[in-house]
């Protein structure tokens, strides 16, 4: 492998994907627009004209954002890696830390750095979009202090949570010789599996208000749908979503009797008992059909393929030299290693991506035919066409578009299916 190879590879994979997403977009844009004028047929006599265009200007807005923000990611990327952004930082922490601090502090703080650069280079496009777009078309409910500290929370959690993992992960690479990957690969596993217990009951509450459901009847409604589906949670839970957007949601999480129903207070202001009962239906499907656990199956397997995959690349100088970056000499490769497999490889996962999409959609379907199976189809209709109206979901995305990107059907395929059942 020599470093031009890689060069020439990633700016492939990096220049086309960008291609394709800006191509896409201008699609979805123009498709919208052609049809913002009229409420589709199936949507007439329950969607009303205002709320189907100001769907579409949400979603051109949100697309026209994406674009840019795309293509500020881009040149980012490019500034870490071939022109030599992450080449001088290393240098520079190299220099300063690893004389004092040894191999594991410089490595640590290497990443650290990184990660905070980072954050700070995406924070403005990030209040852009939650002050802006999101302001504008009347979701946000976020202050500017609630959006700060959101973001140092999320810096301080990650670094509670990642850097004692890095540093495992580092000592893994050094410590057990070439088959270093296989050992990572079940620390991470591990660790995947500790955050699904702990994310629910320990982190998330960092961020959001959690309490028990009150409403008596409601209560009473779900624990005898999931008494009939053999389901078990360990409580019903409202999350106080209101207080940064209007969006609503709803969701399992945690693992085993772990398990928590957990509803966003914006979604139970806006559905009936039935609607709520609907809505759990179609996530106790995914239960029903082990989606949740096939895809954990599939991330850990690909977890796998990647830290095999890494394990060869660092020890190549060419993978360095390719991607910007002089290896080091006297000094451990393996968190240098690591920045530049997760900077290079998204460009190529990213054309895995319509693949990944289109299984979760057959997964949609499934949990919509197994909630018209617990509950009623009529009421899911109505609950998913309120869920379009509330969230600004656009009605008429093109095809294509949908179809590389949409991890969930488009409304007319999907309400068409609950139709027919």
């Amino acid at each position: 492998m020599q470093a031009f190879h890689v060069s020439l590879a990633f700016c492939t994979a990096l220049l086309l994907s960008l291609a394709i997403k800006l191509w896409l977009a201008s699609r979805q844009m123009r498709h919208v627009h052609a049809h913002r004028a009229q409420v589709p047929a199936p949507f007439d006599a329950t969607i009303a004209l205002d709320a189907h265009q100001r769907a579409a200007d949400y979603t051109i807005a949100r697309t026209r954002f994406g674009m840019l923000s795309e293509s500020f990611s881009t040149a980012v990327l490019v500034g870490w890696t071939l022109l030599g952004g992450l080449d001088a930082l290393n240098i520079q922490l190299r220099n300063a830390v690893l004389p004092w601090g040894g191999e594991m502090v410089y490595q640590l703080a290497l990443f650290g750095a990184f990660g905070l650069i980072s954050a700070l280079l995406e924070m403005p496009m990030e209040w852009y979009k939650t002050f802006r777009i999101e302001q504008h078309f009347g979701f946000n409910r976020m202050s500017l202090g609630l959006f700060l500290g959101d973001q140092a929370k999320g810096l301080l959690v990650g670094g509670l949570v990642g850097l004692p993992l890095l540093a495992a992960v580092l000592w893994v690479m050094q410590a057990t010789g070439s088959f270093w990957w296989l050992w990572a690969w079940a620390l991470w596993t591990g660790f995947m599996l500790l955050m699904q217990v702990l994310y629910p009951t320990v982190i998330a509450p960092l961020f959001n208000r959690f309490t028990p459901l009150a409403d008596a009847e409601l209560a009473g409604r779900i624990q005898t749908l999931m008494q009939r589906c053999g389901f078990q949670a360990k409580g019903l839970f409202v999350m106080d979503g209101s207080r940064r957007s209007a969006h609503g949601n709803a969701y399992f999480a945690g693992m085993g009797r772990a398990k928590r129903v957990v509803f966003f207070d914006t979604l139970l202001e806006r559905l009936q008992p039935p609607e709520v009962e609907a809505v759990l239906a179609h996530e106790l499907g995914h239960f029903s059909h082990h989606h949740v656990r096939r895809r954990m199956a599939l991330v850990i397997g690909l977890s796998a393929l990647g830290l095999a995959l890494l394990a060869w690349c660092a020890g190549q100088t060419a993978f360095y030299q390719g991607l910007g970056v002089q290896p080091n000499v006297l000094a451990p490769n393996h968190a240098l290693a690591l920045l530049l497999f997760m900077l290079a490889t998204p460009p190529f996962l990213y054309f895995v991506g319509p693949l990944m999409a289109q299984l979760s959609r057959r997964d949609e379907f499934q949990a919509d035919a197994y909630a018209c199976r617990q509950a009623s189809p009529q009421q899911l209709s109505s609950a998913l066409l309120k869920l379009y109206e509330d969230n600004a979901s656009t009605l008429t995305p093109d095809p294509l578009y949908a179809r590389f990107y949409y991890s969930h059907p488009p409304a007319s395929e999907r309400l068409a299916a609950l139709a027919r059942a």
